[in-house]
């Protein structure tokens, strides 16, 4: 496989991690956008917020292609995890757009260099702060998807949708009823097994 192939297949299982977290943002207000529905506060937007500002610094600093706007979230006075929730005054378009002018700037790192290009992680440990970009590629892969799986559980606190894409749910076609039972059996399960 050519290295532009390689490119092509690791950009397509981003990018569909991308798609995978700003579907999970469709149809919800902006108050159910911020909900945190988790004791650590995790919440839809202050998801897409974090894997943008993550992005950014893996496909960007590490490669001394900074993103050019800056992320005061980041900032080293910024109070603790103000990159997983969005204030009052970020709306839903503007940490969807900023995560869409992430991507252009991803996609333009992968496009300028090539997949053994060297970069440094400073914030991690230093026997393995030293990269490649193909190595940053399958690491911002694994943590769009991990990210998007939490999406996934959140979207279906705030509103029972469930699914992997809106073209496939890759859930059992089923009726409200079947999934009641489906719960109660687990229920059921677990209290057995203790």
């Amino acid at each position: 496989m050519t290295e532009d192939a390689q490119k092509t297949v690791l950009l397509r299982y981003l990018q569909e991690g991308r798609d995978a977290l700003l579907w999970k943002l469709d149809g919800l207000s902006e108050y159910d956008l911020r909900r945190p529905l988790v004791p650590t506060g995790t919440n839809l937007l202050g998801l897409v917020k974090h894997v943008a500002s993550t992005e950014a610094g893996y496909l960007g600093d590490v490669f001394g292609r900074p993103f050019p706007e800056p992320l005061p979230w980041l900032d080293d006075a910024a109070e603790p995890n103000a990159d997983m929730w969005a204030t009052a005054g970020e709306s839903r378009q503007d940490i969807v757009e900023l995560y869409r002018r992430v991507w252009a700037s991803s996609d333009a790192t992968v496009a300028a260099l090539g997949l053994d290009a060297p970069g440094v992680v400073p914030w991690w440990r230093a026997e393995t702060r030293d990269v490649t970009l193909q190595q940053i590629l399958v690491h911002m892969i694994a943590e769009t998807h991990r990210h998007a799986g939490h999406a996934d559980i959140v979207r279906e606190l705030v509103d029972g949708a469930a699914g992997l894409r809106a073209d496939n749910s890759n859930l059992p076609e089923a009726e409200q009823e079947w999934w009641d039972g489906y719960r109660d059996r687990l229920e059921a399960v677990a209290r057995e097994a203790r």
